[in-house]
């Protein structure tokens, strides 16, 4: 048996008493950012918010995760379809990969659709910067309508 990839998941303050559910479901199921893990054992080894903006506790949180183990830090969903959708995460990307040398995924669930919409119509994911981000949660209206 192949061992399970340990990742950490850090989430937007703004939603720091969520529960979890649709990552935990998506995680599960293989769905949105967490497809990448199809046919492999997966464990979360720590779940916690970035601190609020700037994201303070990025600067201390992935160590903590990358001492129990974690190999990916996955940024949640939550972070790019609030509004504003974080203006931090390509410098968390950046800081987290290079301090830690971790790897670094946007995005946990997929994106449900009452956001796809919204953001659609605001053409706030319209740059190629964006796109590459929402990338591992787009899936299809199907599925974005299940995690509405």
């Amino acid at each position: 048996m192949n061992e399970a990839v340990k990742v950490g998941i850090i989430i937007c303050d703004r939603y720091k008493s969520c529960a979890g559910g649709k990552c935990f479901r998506a995680l599960q199921n293989r769905e949105g950012a967490f497809s990448r893990y199809q046919g492999q054992e997966v464990e979360v080894v720590a779940y916690t918010s970035c601190g609020g903006c700037p994201g303070g506790n990025i600067e201390y949180a992935p160590e903590e995760m990358k001492k129990n183990g974690a190999q990916v830090i996955h940024l949640a969903t939550g972070m790019i379809v609030g509004y504003p959708p974080c203006p931090h995460i390509a410098d968390f990307c950046s800081f987290i990969s290079k301090k830690y040398d971790l790897e670094v995924v946007v995005g946990t669930h997929p994106i449900p659709q009452k956001y796809y919409l919204t953001h659609e119509a605001l053409a706030t994911w319209d740059s190629p910067e964006w796109q590459k981000f929402i990338g591992p949660t787009i899936t299809d209206e199907k599925i974005r309508l299940a995690y509405d």
